[in-house]
């Protein structure tokens, strides 16, 4: 692997927000976790072509990085779970937006019928929504007086 940039060159923070979730498979990981805790192994079913050192060494990377947390459970056989930060939610927006834009990409530039949905992210999308809810009504609401 190669060493991230957390010092962007640029002097872009694009770059230094790439450095830390881009990759082939931190995003789709990422978007797993954000819709609730994931054991190891519902990863790797979730993300088949990935190897499990792949996906390994990606999620201690995101852990690294403060994106995720890794419970381990004195079990046996040892139960490994992992949960998305409160920094990582910042990013489901982000990530919603890369689902919606590969979409609209597909339909529109390839003209392939829309995907099945294997990334889907109901959970986080019906609480962003409602959030956005309340903070627009809150704006809109007018002063008590």
């Amino acid at each position: 692997m190669r060493p991230k940039r957390l010092d962007p060159k640029s002097g872009c923070a694009v770059e230094l927000t790439l450095s830390i979730i881009g990759g082939v498979w931190k995003p789709l990981l990422l978007f797993h976790v954000l819709t609730g805790k994931k054991r190891f192994m519902e990863l790797t079913r979730l993300i088949p072509s990935a190897t499990q050192r792949m996906l390994t060494l990606q999620l201690r990377e995101l852990e690294t990085d403060g994106l995720i947390i890794r419970h381990v459970y004195a079990e046996v056989p040892p139960r490994v779970e992992y949960e998305a930060t409160a920094l990582a939610r910042t990013l489901a927006p982000v990530m919603l937006s890369l689902r919606e834009w590969g979409e609209r990409y597909r339909a529109d530039q390839q003209h392939l019928p829309p995907m099945e949905v294997h990334c889907d992210a109901t959970p986080v999308l019906s609480k962003r929504k409602a959030s956005a809810r309340n903070v627009q009504s809150e704006k809109l609401a007018p002063p008590a007086n």
